[in-house]
């Protein structure tokens, strides 16, 4: 099948690679026929790249070389002409020091080699934690039409009869294993069963949310988001994506028309129903700032504010992502939240229908799984940013996640200056702290880490464990685990290693967190923090050259995403000057 010119109203932007006869065009499309394809599929039929984030290295995107092979079969069937295309692979749970660092990285390749090369459109396979983000920047980077298909979570973990949540499950176990409740050979064994399936996170951790995000910013189709990494609906899910793409290009279907300012509020308004990561802050900023779109910390704290969580998943409730695909999957959040008049029901996605369109007749088959209104596991759910003295320029904290009796406290600091103090002292029994106590880790934000790693939800001291204590305030301007829990106060802006106030709490300050009221505020006289941020000097850390070099000298601050500010905005899909 191809199309003829009338159906073509603009020439494909595969078609200054392949369309004539001229040296530039043999030479493009001879190398490809190498190999096999016969000439007729150079003829004006749309290219679509699979821009796969497979690697035996990123064991959540394990699967994805057999999603890619369904992709090619839709693409196939619709007329098209698929090409897989290996792109950076952010491993949450290789990369060092953090895959954070890397997806800016990953983002700017991406976009490189979609203006680079003969894509008409792409089909985004994307799973673990940055891979999802990291791609979508760079599509809309490029505007040119995209969809995402998501490699889907595990099954659920299961151990001696109960749920095991991967990530959240290795949090409490850890913290059992210093409190003396659990021995080392017991937490072994139940090693397997955390990830006993191809796939991300069981969990609403932060693969689970951003799946979620796609989908609710309506870059992939409708129920993409939920369907278990190894059920035949995933598969059937990656074929349809592939014959849709086709379509996008022929309509010329771009993110820059569905990721509007209206499918961001959306997203934020999902992310608080659904108990998600906190971790969709930062990207969500970094990729509306690709789009142009005007998204702040406040629009997170104004929309997320009177949002109810209710999806009952780990780490806010008792679930796991598979029980939430046989509920209904996020197309019932959507649904509910349209019903509450909390969904902009006009928004596009990448189906051609509005998301209303797409999730009216949803039906939700577990009221356990996911909740009436009025059993939510937090009435206020959504993300609070918090600002005050210690952090002008905002700080994040996940309500559904966090202890109700501490968000609203006062304590003395015990500080620790970086990871590595942190680590040195934790276990020491001479420690001077208790429950009471707020901990306080610095220079572990997107400079000082760099990169800004998930060290946010410390471990607590063993000797409080052992008094049977679970959860402490705990403040960084590092990040959280998207599968961790507790009262933990993140992404404090400025960071440490630029100098914002966090660099200045002092062992023995009080610092008093209200939620309610949105505030964190450091207790002493405002003459003393000045003269503490006047006498403050950076760290003797210089890069040392390379991406660490390039990273650290233009990562902007956590609050406005984290990206690179050259990245910053669509630089378009013009196709580059042909150097032959």
């Amino acid at each position: 099948m191809t199309f003829t010119k009338a159906e073509w109203p603009r020439r494909l932007r595969s078609q200054e690679w392949y369309g004539g006869t001229s040296r530039d065009n043999i030479y493009h499309r001879g190398w490809l026929k190498n190999q096999g394809y016969p000439h007729d599929l150079f003829d004006g039929r749309p290219v679509i790249g699979i821009l796969n984030t497979w690697s035996d290295l990123t064991p959540c995107n394990g699967h994805l070389r057999e999603l890619a092979e369904k992709v090619k079969a839709g693409v196939w069937e619709a007329g098209g002409f698929p090409l897989e295309v290996p792109v950076f692979s952010a491993s949450e749970n290789t990369f060092r020091p953090t895959a954070m660092m890397y997806r800016n990285l990953a983002a700017m390749a991406v976009e490189e080699v979609m203006r680079a090369q003969p894509i008409d459109g792409a089909v985004l396979l994307v799973g673990c934690d940055k891979t999802t983000p990291s791609l979508l920047m760079g599509a809309a980077s490029t505007d040119i039409p995209s969809i995402v298909v998501t490699g889907g979570p595990m099954l659920n973990g299961w151990f001696r009869g109960e749920r095991v949540g991967s990530g959240t499950a290795l949090w409490q176990m850890s913290e059992d294993i210093k409190a003396g409740k659990m021995s080392q050979e017991d937490f072994l064994e139940a090693e397997q069963a955390m990830s006993r399936s191809s796939g991300t996170c069981n969990t609403m951790g932060t693969a689970s949310t951003m799946a979620s995000m796609a989908e609710a910013l309506g870059m992939a189709l409708s129920g993409n988001a939920a369907i278990p990494a190894v059920d035949a609906r995933r598969r059937v899910m990656a074929q349809v994506t592939g014959r849709r793409i086709v379509q996008m290009v022929k309509d010329d279907l771009k993110p820059s028309d569905v990721m509007t300012k209206q499918a961001f509020e959306n997203a934020i308004r999902v992310n608080g129903a659904i108990g998600g990561s906190t971790n969709a802050v930062i990207h969500l900023l970094a990729m509306a700032g690709r789009c142009g779109v005007d998204l702040s910390l406040d629009d997170w704290d104004r929309l997320g504010r009177d949002v109810p969580t209710i999806v009952n998943l780990m780490p806010s409730g008792k679930y796991l992502m598979e029980e939430f695909f046989y509920a209904g999957g996020l197309p019932v959040i959507l649904k509910r939240l349209g019903e509450a008049g909390m969904l902009h029901k006009d928004a596009l996605t990448v189906s051609g229908d509005t998301v209303w369109d797409e999730v009216k007749d949803a039906v939700n088959w577990n009221e356990d799984v996911i909740l009436p209104v009025e059993k939510a596991l937090t009435a206020s759910g959504g993300i609070a940013v918090l600002k005050g003295n210690l952090a002008p320029k905002g700080a994040v904290l996940k309500p559904s996640a966090a202890s109700p009796h501490l968000m609203r406290h006062r304590g003395r600091a015990v500080v620790f200056e970086d990871i590595d103090d942190y680590k040195a002292k934790i276990g020491d029994e001479a420690l001077d702290i208790d429950e009471t106590c707020v901990m306080v880790l610095k220079n572990c934000g997107p400079k000082g880490y760099p990169g800004m790693s998930e060290v946010g939800n410390m471990g607590l001291p063993p000797k409080v464990l052992r008094k049977g204590i679970t959860d402490m305030v705990r403040i960084s301007d590092a990040r959280m685990s998207g599968t961790a829990y507790g009262t933990v106060i993140l992404h404090t802006s400025p960071e440490a290693a630029v100098g914002g106030p966090l660099a200045v709490v002092r062992t023995g300050d009080m610092i008093e967190i209200d939620v309610e009221a949105r505030r964190l505020h450091l207790d002493i006289p405002e003459a003393e923090l000045s003269a503490r941020l006047a006498a403050w000097t950076p760290a003797a850390d210089a890069p040392k050259g390379g991406y660490d070099w390039l990273f650290r000298t233009h990562v902007e601050g956590a609050d406005t995403g984290a990206d690179l500010d050259f990245l910053k905005g669509c630089r378009g899909r013009e196709v580059p000057r042909d150097s032959h």
